[in-house]
């Protein structure tokens, strides 16, 4: 259907045409229907008469009924139609509009707004989850040549349905549309919704005056005022006082009061700054803004924007409401007729009615409090932990059982770094410790003794400082569950480097730096801490390598601690098949010599790239020491060296380690050197004693540095018989019971 407008146009242009016998500019038309409207709505002059007459029966847009707000294309205007309309807003041009009451108000209306009979505007009611919109008609020009600046005056008023407490707020705004069929109610106040939400595309601005805590907006309280870009997370917010000229000092103010209060925005573009300012209705205009914002409005104002009000209600609804405005889009608004404002309605209800909602609110909170009760205890339960007086007189840190949990991820598979008869060992990232990364080792439920080597692993790894060994930062426990935080090493452990695809190749340097950088960790274990700590499961997977593969001894579940001079007692065996001394299985007594024999395995270990008992071919491979013995005793002992060194290695340095690996390993605890004399060898501060078979086959010779002189240990004779006193490591073992 053509609207009103055009065929008005069009009448008078076909009219000037005929008189003028030539074409008319658009500007001629335009100018010349003003000329012959304002005279109209004057009714002054007979030439007014003229033109009403040719303009006679033309269908102009009137309001309905005022009191629903909407409006229709149909009916006459008449002139005492628009005298009353005059009365409650002043005639508007292109660049401002005033409205003391909005009774026949050019608003576009949507959601749930009306317009009362009265001339009040209402933008909400007690509906749940509901938008309403109030917009200017028509698209004001902005971002054009023209100056951006603008002012605004309205008064507005937000009753809470409950006394305090209240739904969400509102908001002045101006939007390049007046679609928001796709925006939420709640606290995107009619706006946006979560898929637009702050987005540069949306050339939004608004100034929301809130009255609920949206922590996804990261508000400041559920009393404020913000200045918000193309999203409800504000750039600046403030909560919501007024400067009293008298007092000298700022006053607080109340939006969900339910009594009017008067609001003043004013943008200035050669200052680039946004001012707002509140104050009650009948208080002047205060001197100090509350919001006093640098903002370039050139970037987020199209050419064409529409403005006006929106706001929205969510499970708990607030009425919101607008009982005057003025805009000026070139300068100073005009200042509100406030006695001529509508008055707010009386919000009363039946005692019946009342006592019934009471009754229903004090029923859904109770029920809310008792699922909110439910999920509080529920949530400390699921990070409930354990405290025992035993764990004051241990040094390390106690973690949170929560903070564990997040730095895991909830303990998911993807951070799971390996799994042992221990538990499992996962990655984590402690946000409370700047971001550091941490190995967290979680004893498993079914763990034999768990918590016997929980608290051994505490009580020793917690004061433990060497750079050898992995630094035990911290322990939890939670029920039944054990969880120890170390250092993160970021090569994992030594073993995934010798025997699997998985890393890449150690040099013998590198190698040999990690077997010096263990012993240096035994060492300090076995004689230079204040007690001594027998580790008992030396092996490479208990080897980890730091970011510059450094060797560090980890996994102390199997721990012990004794004084300096102290007997050994005798345990329950413990460790692992191939690491274990011969002893150990016959008395069950450990010691620090049988450290050294594991330790003697792990040499071997690295130095041939084999585990201690592994498939082969040959049968006579199968014991890793009782190969490189046999080799040793041919002659060919670096023949067992890791093939995947090609031969490229220090020749003195692997024999040292094949030879020390084997005194290392000796049947006998007594001929086994102790890890000082080990790190002597090593370091090069002592020779490992010359080895020979003599002619006669009547046993082993030992020559060697003085050092050396307690160790005496017979050899196989040359006919290939083992005497009896130096029987094979795996005769030894299972000749003992293993």
């Amino acid at each position: 259907m053509v609207s009103e407008k055009h065929v008005l146009l069009s009448n008078v242009k076909n009219e000037a045409e005929q008189e003028n016998e030539k074409p008319l500019s658009s500007r001629t038309i335009t100018e010349t229907v003003s000329e012959m409207l304002a005279p109209a709505y004057a009714s002054v002059s007979d030439a007014t008469q003229t033109i009403a007459s040719k303009i006679a029966g033309l269908t102009v847009a009137t309001p309905a009924a005022p009191e629903t707000g909407e409006y229709v294309g149909s009916g006459t205007q008449k002139l005492d139609r628009v005298s009353k309309t005059r009365e409650h807003a002043t005639a508007q041009d292109e660049n401002q509009f005033i409205y003391n009451g909005f009774r026949g108000a050019n608003l576009h209306l949507d959601g749930i707004a009306k317009i009362h009979s009265s001339g009040l505007l209402q933008l909400t009611n007690s509906s749940r989850q509901q938008p309403g919109h109030a917009f200017y008609q028509l698209p004001l020009k902005f971002n054009t040549s023209k100056s951006l600046s603008f002012s605004t005056n309205f008064v507005f008023a937000i009753v809470p349905e409950w006394v305090n407490l209240s739904g969400h707020g509102m908001a002045f705004t101006i939007s390049p549309s007046l679609d928001f069929k796709q925006a939420v109610a709640s606290q995107y106040l009619g706006l946006f919704n979560t898929s637009n939400n702050g987005l540069s595309s949306n050339h939004v601005l608004a100034v929301e005056l809130d009255t609920w805590t949206n922590t996804e907006f990261e508000d400041i309280n559920d009393n404020h005022v913000g200045i918000d870009i193309n999203g409800l997370k504000s750039i600046v917010s403030a909560p919501v006082t007024y400067f009293s000229s008298t007092e000298g000092t700022n006053k607080s103010l109340k939006l969900m009061s339910g009594n009017p209060i008067q609001v003043w925005i004013e943008y200035d573009e050669v200052e680039m700054l946004l001012n707002v300012t509140l104050a009650p209705i009948r208080t002047p205009k205060p001197i100090r803004p509350l919001l006093s914002t640098p903002i370039n409005l050139s970037q987020i104002l199209l050419d064409s924007m529409y403005v006006g009000f929106s706001s929205a209600t969510g499970s708990i609804a607030s009425k919101h409401y607008v009982l005057g405005w003025s805009f000026n889009r070139s300068g100073q608004a005009q200042n509100l007729e406030l006695s001529k404002l509508p008055k707010l309605p009386r919000h009363r209800k039946s005692r019946e009615k009342l006592g019934l909602e009471i009754a229903m609110s004090l029923m859904t909170m109770s029920i809310l409090l008792i699922i909110t009760g439910t999920v509080y205890v529920m949530r400390k339960k699921k990070f409930e932990e354990t405290r025992e007086d035993w764990e004051m007189e241990y040094g390390p840190q106690r973690f949170s059982y929560k903070d564990l949990y997040k730095a895991t991820k909830g303990f998911k598979d993807k951070e799971l770094l390996g799994a042992g008869g221990f538990g499992k060992v996962y990655r984590g990232v402690l946000s409370s410790s700047n971001n550091m990364e941490v190995a967290i080792k979680k004893v498993s439920h079914d763990s034999k003794q768990g918590m016997k080597e929980f608290v051994n692993e505490v009580s020793s790894m917690g004061r433990l400082r060497h750079r050898n060994l992995v630094q035990l930062l911290g322990y939890c426990r939670r029920k039944g569950e054990l969880l120890l935080v170390y250092d993160y090493m970021l090569n994992g452990s030594l073993d995934k480097f010798l025997f699997s695809n998985e890393k890449p190749n150690l040099n013998w340097a590198q190698r040999y730096q990690i077997l010096r950088g263990i012993a240096s960790g035994l060492l300090y274990l076995h004689e230079e801490w204040e007690q001594v700590v027998l580790h008992r499961d030396v092996k490479a997977s208990n080897v980890l390598l730091d970011a510059d593969l450094n060797g560090r001894l980890g996994d102390f579940g199997l721990a012990r601690l004794y004084d300096h001079g102290a007997n050994f007692q005798t345990t329950h065996v413990v460790g692992t098949v191939g690491y274990l001394a011969p002893e150990l299985t016959r008395t069950g007594k450990a010691s620090t010599r049988t450290d050294v024999f594991a330790f003697g395995a792990f040499l071997l270990e690295v130095a041939c790239g084999r585990r201690p008992i592994g498939q082969t071919k040959l049968p006579e491979e199968i014991i890793l020491v009782d190969w490189v013995y046999e080799t040793w005793k041919q002659g060919a002992i670096l023949e067992t060296s890791d093939p995947k060194l090609e031969g490229d290695y220090v020749t003195e340095e692997m024999e040292l380690v094949l030879k020390l690996g084997l005194l290392c390993s000796h049947p006998n605890p007594a001929a086994r050197p102790s890890m000082r004399q080990v790190m002597q060898y090593l370091d090069g501060d002592a020779i490992l004693p010359d080895i020979l078979l003599d002619n006669a086959g009547v046993g082993m010779v030992i020559m060697g540095n003085e050092a050396s002189a307690e160790f005496g240990m017979s050899l196989p004779s040359t006919s290939g018989k083992t005497p009896a006193n130096f029987m094979s490591i795996t005769e030894s073992i299972f000749i003992s019971g293993r």
